[in-house]
């Protein structure tokens, strides 16, 4: 096996304590950060780890295979690179840095529709393998627009959000000035200072926007004129009557994301969704909900087979994702690690964890016994 990532930084750990000490205070915060109280956040992580994987020693096993089919294309290993918002304010240029590591590794990318790259540039950079996540507009005639463009760049998967029918309370975001309309306080801008390869690259990619949006904005808005432009812009509840249009709109394969109810993935079956995304967001949305793992074991009791059950929200690592595989999940998807690479190591931070996930998910398998992924619930404790 070739081992690609740098020797200093083995471990997620130690990227998220780099990636501390490279970027500025405000933008650690609301990469790191939940909601409210971080309940949800820390449980996530926390009860996914107790899932417990049985080791079958004297099985004959013939080796472990990551290669993972999902809605007809076959990726080299059964997870992806999650949508995070906001992406080159965490680090400049980083979605088209982990863009350009997914098409190298045969992973998926989503891009989100309120990070720093566009529609095109991404598409470009994946050769249309990319997916994207659909912050339900307001309009009518902006979202029409936008599933014309990943028409048009070739995005073979939508994923609607359903888990922001308002923002959460973020505290952290509030007290930085990450609330919108955003604001620049001395706070913020002597942190700025005090990470200057952070600042540089900034001005050298220019200051972060909403790129996918551009085309609708109008040029020259104020931070304030932003905000209100947003706020009017997105609606985030979802329901039949919205989701009917798209799905006879859109050709590709359509997945919900944001599902944490056996009533919800009920839902998404009869509304036609091809796969759907057990997620809490992160834990940046709902403290006093479950974790995803705990939302995700009903759900796979009745629906199984029924559609594609994917999971993110507390998978940090590669035992953590075979621990979702084994619970049931035919695939996983991850945001915080990744993004703490890419601060960590710039450039070369895509290549580096995805290389990390593959060798522990691997040495998981083996140790297990397990051939390939879809073996791996034969290997769950219950």
């Amino acid at each position: 096996m070739k081992w690609e990532y740098n020797y200093k930084y083995p471990s997620v750990d130690d990227l998220r304590e780099k990636a501390k000490s490279r970027i500025p205070g405000f933008a650690f915060e609301y990469l790191d950060g939940g909601c409210n109280e971080f309940v949800n956040l820390v449980k996530n992580t926390k009860e996914l780890r107790d899932v417990e994987l049985l080791p079958y020693y004297l099985s004959a096993h013939r080796g472990s295979d990551l290669k993972t089919e999902l809605f007809g294309h076959v990726y080299d290993a059964p997870f992806g690179i999650a949508p995070v918002g906001l992406q080159g304010l965490i680090w400049p240029n980083s979605p088209e840095i982990l863009a350009k590591a997914a098409l190298q590794h045969n992973i998926p990318f989503i891009l989100s529709t309120v990070t720093t790259s566009g529609i095109e540039r991404i598409s470009e950079l994946t050769e249309g393998r990319a997916w994207y996540q659909l912050y339900h507009p307001a309009e009518n005639t902006l979202r029409d627009d936008i599933i014309r463009r990943l028409e048009a760049a070739n995005y073979p998967v939508l994923v609607l959000l359903c888990d922001v029918p308002t923002f959460g309370y973020r505290a952290r975001e509030i007290r930085n000035g990450l609330s919108m309309p955003p604001r620049m306080t001395l706070r913020n801008i002597f942190q700025i200072m005090s990470r200057p390869e952070w600042a540089f690259r900034t001005l050298y990619h220019g200051t972060p926007g909403f790129a996918t949006l551009k085309p609708y904005m109008e040029k020259g808005m104020s931070m304030k004129h932003l905000g209100q432009f947003m706020n009017r812009t997105f609606s985030g509840r979802l329901n039949e009557e919205k989701i009917k249009p798209i799905r006879d709109m859109w050709k590709g394969k359509l997945v919900l994301k944001g599902v944490a109810t056996v009533e919800d993935a009920e839902a998404a079956g009869r509304m036609g969704f091809d796969g759907i995304i057990v997620s809490n967001h992160g834990g940046r949305q709902l403290d006093a909900a479950q974790s995803t793992i705990k939302s995700l074991e009903p759900i796979v009791e009745k629906y199984k087979g029924k559609m594609k059950i994917m999971m993110d929200s507390g998978i940090r690592t590669g035992p953590d994702i075979a621990r979702t595989l084994a619970s049931g999940a035919e695939f996983a998807f991850l945001g915080r690690s990744f993004m703490y690479s890419v601060a960590a190591l710039g450039n070369e931070g895509g290549n580096h964890i995805i290389s990390i996930l593959k060798t522990q998910l691997k040495q998981v398998m083996e140790q297990v016994c397990c051939e390939n992924v879809t073996n791996l619930p034969a290997h769950l404790v219950k």
